[in-house]
């Protein structure tokens, strides 16, 4: 089978060596970087980038790429053959990159990989994102889901009132899985976007609909009953823990700033 894992990246970056790994370039910058593909040819909607983040590479692959499996990961986050290494270093990191013949073999027995979800533990995702976003740009991707899929509406509600959940937007999948569950998605955030107003907000928050792609992944999958399996993800940058935790627990229990 044919797989492309491919690397979402706004700038140059170290690349696994695997050729199964694709450097897929996305942002402005109006320099190509050499050996990237680019996800503003063909049919794309890479303008789209600084609200969407990495849901524009996504759509990309889907539209333009011809794959059995299909993939999208980070250029700081990878899946790993099966560990965290959460204390290695890059290099350790680097050669424990999912490889190919360990994919191979999860997915002759499954049809979708997933990041191992994150726990909130003290909260849901639905309040966690009342503490970091605009709340209401929640509410109104649930209004579309009402109008457009009722059939979706309850593994929505099922899903933001969890604890945890498949973040990233990271996932591998056989190809049709990976282009259904793509087109059914940027349909609903092309909805949400015409009914939200992001003028006022910061370039942080109009990321919005990337944001809401992370939690509406969950809720296809459950949905349509997906066979899938986690793999933990290797950060390969430094990850300021203290810092992103002590964050966490001001914007739990001080609120959103944007309330205030």
């Amino acid at each position: 089978m044919k797989t492309e894992l491919y690397v979402v990246s706004h700038k140059r970056a170290r690349m696994p060596q695997e050729k199964i790994y694709l450097p897929l370039q996305v942002g402005p910058a109006s320099e190509n970087f050499p050996g990237f593909l680019r996800d503003n040819t063909e049919i794309n909607i890479a303008s789209k980038n600084g609200s969407y983040c990495e849901l524009t590479a996504q759509y990309w692959a889907a539209k333009n790429r011809k794959a059995d499996i299909k993939g999208l990961v980070h250029y700081r986050r990878f899946f790993s053959n099966g560990s965290s290494h959460f204390f290695s270093t890059v290099n350790q990191k680097f050669s424990n990159v999912l490889s190919g013949h360990k994919l191979d073999k999860i997915m002759s027995e499954y049809d979708m990989i997933l990041p191992k979800k994150r726990n909130y533990y003290i909260e849901t995702s639905w309040s966690h994102y009342e503490h970091v976003h605009h709340i209401e740009d929640l509410q109104i991707t649930r209004d579309v889901l009402v109008e457009l899929y009722p059939e979706y509406v309850p593994f929505f509600d099922q899903t933001v009132n969890r604890k945890s959940a498949h973040m990233f937007n990271m996932l591998i999948a056989k190809a049709n899985i990976f282009n259904e569950y793509t087109d059914w998605l940027i349909k609903v955030l092309s909805e949400v976007e015409k009914r939200t107003n992001i003028t006022d907000y910061t370039p942080y928050e109009k990321r919005l609909y990337g944001f809401l792609g992370e939690l509406l992944l969950d809720v296809w999958v459950e949905k349509n009953q997906i066979k899938y399996t986690e793999l933990p993800v290797m950060f390969m940058g430094k990850q300021h823990w203290i810092k992103k935790i002590a964050s966490f627990l001001w914007r739990k229990f001080r609120g959103n700033p944007n309330d205030r």
